[in-house]
């Protein structure tokens, strides 16, 4: 029963990226360690490239229909992907399971990444929703502030290489504040760069010998593409302010979550 219910969940987490380009990983790695019994660190690695792999579907969807911009992806994307590369290959395998006790609670390295990555979620979900409504095409005429964009981008690969989520939490109000994207191009974009960086965060884990059960990966993932086809469809009737409030209030509730759940 519980592999089944882990199935259809699998179709909620592609309608997420879908819709919203985000959620993913934050959905996929419970998941997989409530409904299949999957060792929470092996989770991460079967995440990434679940997530890999669903994205790539929704990136070329979101392509087809223009709201892909390519010169953003790969200024955002590479320092983001060498980072992601770095942080599976060399330190997170160097990083102890134990930092230290507060208290008597035992923090451990997952934890506080976590709570930080919590943080985070709150912080850009409260810029996306205060951010005032704009015409869809007004964003196109800025100019990208590059330096913030790169430094974010780093900061989100070291989020995506030691959590083992796809980051489009971040990726997204990073494009929209400092790209000036529309969130629909956003969506795409990030999409695209979750591709590249959750596949190369499965490449370095895998050059440390990690096992990987392939038939239950693409099993997952079909049910996966199924949800992020239908996300892709519905998503066109969507309005981008309203689709920027919405992406808001979903981070903003998961990071709470998140937080609340580590208090507990």
């Amino acid at each position: 029963m519980l592999p089944i219910l882990g199935y259809v969940s699998a179709i909620g987490v592609g309608l997420s990226l879908g819709l919203i380009g985000g959620g993913g990983s934050i959905l996929t790695v419970p998941i997989l360690v409530f409904f299949f019994g999957i060792d929470p660190i092996l989770a991460t690695t079967y995440s990434l490239c679940i997530v890999g792999l669903t994205s790539a579907v929704g990136a070329f969807r979101y392509y087809r229909n223009g709201n892909i911009i390519f010169n953003i992806a790969l200024l955002f994307g590479i320092p983001s992907l060498i980072t992601v590369f770095i942080m599976r290959k060399w330190v997170m395998p160097s990083i102890p399971k134990h930092l230290c006790f507060i208290g008597k609670h035992d923090l451990i390295k997952s934890e506080l990444l976590m709570v930080v990555f919590a943080l985070l979620m709150i912080g850009t979900a409260v810029a996306m929703i205060r951010r005032k409504n704009t015409d869809e095409n007004d964003n196109e005429n800025f100019t990208p502030n590059k330096p913030l964009l790169v430094g974010q981008s780093i900061l989100v690969g070291a989020i995506t290489g030691f959590v083992g989520v796809g980051g489009g939490f971040l990726i997204i109000p990073s494009l929209v504040m400092f790209a000036r994207l529309p969130v629909k191009k956003a969506v795409g974009t990030s999409l695209m760069i979750m591709t590249l960086s959750s596949l190369l965060g499965v490449m370095g884990d895998l050059t440390r010998h990690v096992p990987l059960n392939t038939g239950f990966l693409f099993l997952f993932s079909a049910f996966t593409i199924i949800g992020i086809l239908a996300g892709t469809y519905f998503n066109r009737f969507i309005k981008d302010n309203a689709l920027r409030q919405t992406f808001g209030w979903f981070v903003l509730c998961m990071g709470f979550f998140i937080i609340i759940r580590f208090i507990w």
